[in-house]
């Protein structure tokens, strides 16, 4: 499998918005009007079964889905109160995750958000291939000033 290049499919690197725990610098491109993030895998993520640990995705769409939930919260902190995560395949060193996320709900304290995240990798022909690798679901709760 080759490494996927995500500048080469329109992403662009958000190097401010780093991830914790050295998870990489998150990536994100504008869909039809939405906010898509993406995270390069490498050999660094894996566990020791040489696929990409399922923190690594938990983290990721914890991310993610925050940055979504912050948007909806008008730009006020947020911070994470319940997270679902599906496991559906696993990830390859070198795939570029894609979290394609809405918010379901929103009220006076709380955003609620789901998304579903697609791997991404080029094949030997450098023609990219796609799959669901993960759905995840969850609450965050907007902070504001006392």
């Amino acid at each position: 499998m080759n490494a996927f290049d995500p500048a080469a499919h329109g992403w662009r690197a958000l190097p401010a918005a780093a991830m914790p725990g050295s998870l990489g610098v998150p990536w994100a491109k504008k869909v039809d009007g939405q906010w898509h993030y993406g995270l390069l895998t490498g050999p660094e993520h894996t566990n020791p079964n040489g696929v990409v640990h399922g923190g690594v995705l938990m983290a990721f769409a914890d991310h993610g889905l925050s940055m979504i939930a912050w948007e909806a919260a008008e730009r006020a902190p947020c911070t994470t109160i319940q997270l679902n995560t599906h496991f559906l395949d696993a990830i390859r060193p070198g795939e570029f995750l894609e979290l394609q996320g809405e918010v379901t709900r929103r009220t006076r304290g709380l955003v609620f958000v789901r998304g579903r995240i697609v791997g991404h990798h080029d094949d030997a022909h450098h023609t990219e291939k796609l799959r669901d690798v993960g759905a995840v679901d969850g609450i965050w709760r907007i902070l504001r000033s006392r």
